[in-house]
C-alpha cells in the first residue's frame, strides 16, 4: 500500500486523538479503499465515524464545534465536525446515516479491521462489508471507488 505523505501524516494524527475513545470507531469511504488497496484514488477527506459519547470526548480536546453546515439530502449525523488542522481535512461523524429512497438507514459497520500506517493504527470495515457501503451510498464517485476496492483484491 502506497499512500501520499499528508494522507499518512493525517492516519497518525486520528489515531492519536482516537485513542479515548471507548467504543469502536472506523476510517469509511476513499481513504479506508485506499488503506484496503484501492488505487487510483483521490482522499479528499478523512471520513471517521464514531459514538456520540466518543465524539462529545473528543471535539472539545481538540477544540472545535460540531459542524451547522447546511443539510445534505443523501447524508446526516446526529453530530458532524470537520477537523481541518491535519493536512488531509478530517470529518467525525457520530451518528452517521444515508437516505436510500425515503428511508434513512444508519451506518454501522459489523467488521472492524487494523490497519497500521507508520507508528499508528487506525481501523476500517473489512473489505467486502466497505464494498457494501461504499456501494449502497450510490453516487457515481462512490460506484468507482468499489469498483477499484474490487479490483485491488
Amino acid at each position: 500500500m502506497s499512500l501520499p505523505a499528508p494522507l499518512i501524516e493525517t492516519l497518525g494524527s486520528v489515531a492519536v486523538i482516537m485513542e479515548v475513545a471507548r467504543d469502536p470507531w472506523w476510517i469509511i469511504a476513499s481513504a479506508a479503499a485506499a488503506l484496503h488497496g484501492a488505487s487510483p484514488i483521490t482522499v479528499a477527506d478523512v471520513d471517521v465515524l464514531l459514538s456520540v459519547a466518543d465524539i462529545s470526548r473528543i471535539l472539545p480536546a481538540l477544540g472545535i464545534e460540531p459542524y451547522q453546515g447546511l443539510p445534505n439530502p443523501l447524508f446526516r449525523s446526529t453530530i458532524l465536525a470537520k477537523w481541518l488542522a491535519p493536512p488531509v481535512p478530517v470529518d467525525l461523524m457520530a451518528g452517521f446515516e444515508h437516505r436510500v429512497g425515503e428511508a434513512w438507514h444508519p451506518v454501522r459497520p459489523a467488521t472492524r479491521q487494523a490497519v497500521t500506517v507508520g507508528a499508528a493504527t487506525v481501523y476500517v470495515p473489512e473489505r467486502n462489508e466497505l464494498k457494501r457501503i461504499i456501494e449502497s451510498f450510490g453516487r457515481p464517485k462512490d460506484l468507482e471507488r468499489a469498483r477499484l476496492l474490487a479490483a485491488s483484491t
